[in-house]
């Protein structure tokens, strides 16, 4: 019993996640659309690093100890993106797993992609395509 409750808790944590459209893409650049609905995390290239409402902008960047963070620079309204907010400075550990290199990034931020608990979806440093 104390197995299959460990499986089934596994089965919840690693469940893919799904980009969310909630009319959030009407008004966005459609090669800025196509890069949300398209780009896939780089630890798991079949799950979806989600969508517009998962995407923070995450401008300024440290390495400290080896490991990498950013601090939150988004102040978009967070109602039309669906999205819970998070405040201006808040500091995000990246994971090395994490770190998106390979599909470019039109959008003119570094963006970082979390679960609404601050789980690390992707982070996409700022680069053209």
């Amino acid at each position: 019993m104390k197995k299959l409750l460990i499986v089934l808790a596994l089965v919840v944590l690693v469940a893919p996640a799904r980009a969310r459209d909630g009319g959030q893409w009407d008004n966005v650049d459609p090669e800025v659309s196509e890069w949300f609905r398209t780009l896939m995390q780089p630890d798991q290239p079949g799950v979806s690093c989600c969508g517009d409402a998962d995407a923070y902008w995450c401008d300024e960047i440290h390495v400290r100890n080896g490991k990498t963070f950013c601090a939150i620079t988004d102040d978009r309204d967070d109602a039309p993106l669906q999205r819970p907010h998070i405040q201006v400075g808040t500091m995000i550990q990246i994971p090395p797993n994490k770190i998106k290199w390979d599909r470019g990034n039109p959008t003119g931020h570094a963006v970082v992609f979390l679960s609404s608990a601050r789980y690390v979806y992707c982070f996409v440093q700022n680069g053209g395509i």
